[in-house]
């Protein structure tokens, strides 16, 4: 991706399109599922009913694919098997949002999407037309779709037109935060072969604009302006993280960066793209949640904090932290090989959702 961007024949995340594209299954119904792409308010979707017959109305879960906001499908073998696994084992509606990508599409295209998305599923005659119990359904995602499931919980809670709120959230290995991009885990996990620091900048980059002054400027960890410092305590890595997490990392104060980038660019300091920025009061609406970490990953610190913050605020928080457990680990649970850290990232996501919606 990076020789073809240099080369100039292609965007880098056009290439990394392209290559997920060939990860693409058609909607397959089976001996359990039903499967279909339909749309929500115009917005695509994968549908997953499952055909055994229900003892009651069932549950729902509203599903979030990651990629950095630019790349990834609910069609992708991994998360349509990932889709079709927790309808088959919770015998539940699941719903898998395909939303606008960048580089075409920019903050906050990809949030109204799956915001949309929710909330035409969340009317009453919808949850009716698919037999869903309005006081059992979930929004649930991973990576960038995890920070798309936190921002959908957030803005669903405070939204006076929604009538049906959620049971339940569940966020694997979010992304939470665009303040500080100099955290232990970043400095820690920043090779990581899948989810490397600069791979990271240049998704959150993306997701605002293709102006390469911004990516450059979060490279450097110089984008937030001093008339945001206000911002930093939500994201104080120094204060949220456990002991053994801050362990040789000193804790140092933000270098300002141009207030021009926040004028330009927003959304960096927007909640919903940025749900640790939530007050303690917004968090106080939210309903359990499941936090996933992986100790080999960018984006640890940002659930850990998240996790630390859902608890100050009385929230009922299930955080399961995997330490062995790499970035995007659970999506090798079949298509690219089985791992068996895969599978217990797995299970215990289910075994929540099972025992929580």
């Amino acid at each position: 991706a990076a020789v073809a961007e240099w080369l100039g024949l292609m965007h880098y995340m056009e290439v990394m399109q392209v290559m997920g594209r060939a990860e693409y299954t058609a909607p397959a119904s089976d001996g359990n599922v039903t499967v279909t792409d339909t749309s929500f308010s115009g917005v695509p979707v994968r549908l997953f009913v499952p055909r055994k017959e229900a003892a009651g109305l069932r549950r729902a879960v509203l599903y979030f694919h990651g990629g950095g906001w630019c790349v990834g499908d609910a069609g992708m073998k991994p998360y349509d098997d990932l889709t079709r696994l927790t309808s088959n084992k919770l015998n539940a509606v699941v719903v898998s949002v395909n939303y606008r990508l960048a580089p075409k599409h920019h903050f906050p295209a990809q949030f109204e999407d799956v915001y949309s998305a929710t909330k035409f599923f969340l009317q009453s005659n919808v949850l009716s037309q698919y037999k869903v119990d309005p006081n059992r359904v979930c929004v649930a995602g991973d990576s960038a779709g995890g920070n798309l499931a936190a921002a959908v919980a957030q803005q669903l809670s405070e939204d006076p037109e929604v009538k049906t709120q959620l049971k339940a959230q569940a966020l694997i290995y979010p992304a939470l935060q665009a303040l500080d991009l100099q955290s232990p885990s970043y400095k820690e996990n920043k090779d990581d072969p899948l989810l490397s620091r600069p791979l990271m900048v240049r998704f959150w980059s993306e997701y605002f604009t293709a102006d390469t002054s911004l990516r450059e400027a979060m490279a450097s960890n110089r984008h937030i302006p001093a008339s945001s410092s206000h911002l930093f305590e939500f994201a104080n890595w120094s204060s949220l993280l456990p002991a053994e997490m801050r362990k040789g990392h000193p804790y140092t104060t933000p270098t300002y960066g141009s207030p021009e980038l926040a004028r330009k660019y927003p959304g960096m300091l927007d909640v919903r793209a940025a749900p640790l920025l939530a007050s303690s009061a917004q968090l106080r609406r939210l309903p359990p949640t499941y936090v996933l970490t992986c100790g080999h990953d960018v984006l640890r610190d940002d659930g850990v904090m998240y996790a630390a913050r859902l608890r100050a605020a009385g929230v009922p928080l299930a955080h399961r932290h995997f330490k062995e457990a790499f970035h995007g680990a659970m999506m090798f649970i079949s298509s690219l090989g089985e791992l068996a850290v895969g599978h217990r990232l797995l299970n215990s996501y289910i075994e929540w959702l099972d025992e929580n919606l």
